[in-house]
Parts: C-alpha cells; structure tokens; sequence
C-alpha cells in the first residue's frame, strides 16, 4: 500500500511545487479584524524577502463554516507537528548514537521541531483552541517512535514511512480546501501548509531508501501506524 501511496504523493508534490518562502506566514483575518506576524524559516539563505510590516490587506470577514474549518485545520496540524516530534524525539533516544541512522533521524526530527514551532505561534497569535489531548500525544508519540526503534532500523523508517504517508495526504487535503478560500492571508498559509507536505514527503523518500519494507511484518505494522494517525488526526480535530 505504501509503494501504492508514493508516486500519488510524489506527483501532487511536483504538481503543487512553489518556490519556499522565508516568511511562512504574515496574517490569516480568521475574524473581521485583521491580526499580524511573521514566522521566519530556517533556511534563511533562499534570499526572499519577508512581507513588510506596512502591508495590509482589507479585513475580508469569513463565513463561520470558513472559520470552523481554518480553526480544526490549524489545530490538527499542530497536534500532528507535536506527535511527529515526539516520534523522532522517541527514536533518537534509541538510534542516535548509530552512525548511519542517527543523523538522518535528527535531520528530520530538527524539521519537525521547526513545523510545530511555526504552527504553536500560529495557534497562538490567532486565538485557535489547541487540542486537549497534547500529554497523550506526546506520550502516544514517544512510546511508537522508541518501541518501533527497539525493533530495528528498518522498523523505525517504516515507521516513519507510514507516518508520513498519512501526514502527506492529510496536507494535501488541507491543500485542496484552502484552494477553495479566495482570501489573500490564506495563501500564504497554503504556502506554510505546502512546504511543510514537501518536507514529511521527503521523510517519506528518505524512509523508504533506508529500507523501511524491509521492516518485519512491514505491512501489517505500517496499516497499524497508518489506522492509529487516522484516528489520532480525527480525535484532535473534535478535542
């Protein structure tokens, strides 16, 4: 299923690339006042200039299904960034010191604390209920990313494999109800939302060259992995 799953993902990426900006976010109006910030990415030498403090955009109010969805959307993203950490952070504790496979981990885990960093401001700044399952999570997350790395390497990278898989989908979902909001704040976090799916793709790839099917069981651990993020993506965007 994840072979399956790959070139789909792979080919939304290449159909919805964009230039990654530096500035991820300037506002999103989720009421009929306007707020502002800027979030900076960590790949400050791509050299683009973030959006003035000065620019403005009319304060273009949106529906309540509108908001509704915006409000869910960020708060499950953020709930997903959090699992994901703790995920890595749970790995890490038992492959980081493996020549080949730690510094790969700790790649993607330094991605991950940059996703959830971005998305905590963004939770923040526009007064959006965070879950109210963040312990569970990140215990949740911990427990599957260590047990999966006392299986074995391949384990760990299937783990992430399957992981990533869903997250992928899951923004191109959000992708694909963004698209539908002409609104201009809201590009720009179609912009945040499509370099982070670029980035948990890349997981993906990086997962499956380092041999996540081969992975014990591979198949019935991953729909195991990939059922639990399904269900853990529904619980955080109802709690």
């Amino acid at each position: 299923m994840a072979t399956a799953l790959r070139p789909t993902l792979v080919r939304a990426t290449r159909r919805a690339a964009v230039t990654r900006p530096s500035a991820f976010i300037n506002s999103i109006s989720l009421t009929s006042q306007p707020f502002s910030t800027s979030a900076h990415a960590a790949q400050a030498n791509e050299g683009t200039t973030p959006p003035s403090s000065s620019e403005s955009h009319p304060p273009l109010r949106l529906s309540k299904e509108q908001r509704e969805m915006l409000e869910e959307m960020i708060r499950v993203d953020q709930a997903g960034e959090l699992g994901a950490n703790w995920i890595y952070r749970g790995q890490y504790a038992v492959l980081g010191s493996d020549k080949k496979v730690g510094p790969l981990l700790q790649h993607m885990w330094d991605q991950e604390k940059h996703h959830l960093k971005v998305f905590d401001g963004i939770v923040s700044q526009y007064r959006v209920r965070p879950t109210a399952l963040r312990p569970i999570w990140e215990m949740a997350g911990f427990a599957l990313g260590a047990g999966t790395a006392l299986m074995g390497k391949e384990a760990a990278m299937a783990c992430t494999e399957a992981v990533e898989t869903v997250i992928g989908g899951h923004y191109n979902d959000q992708l694909r109800e963004l698209l539908k909001i002409d609104h201009p704040d809201i590009a720009e976090l179609r912009k945040v939302v499509k370099q982070f799916r670029d980035e948990e793709l890349e997981h993906l790839e990086t997962a499956i060259e380092h041999d996540a099917q081969k992975a014990p069981q591979h198949e019935l651990l991953s729909n195991a992995i990939k059922q639990g993020c399904k269900a853990a993506i529904w619980i955080s965007s109802k709690v």
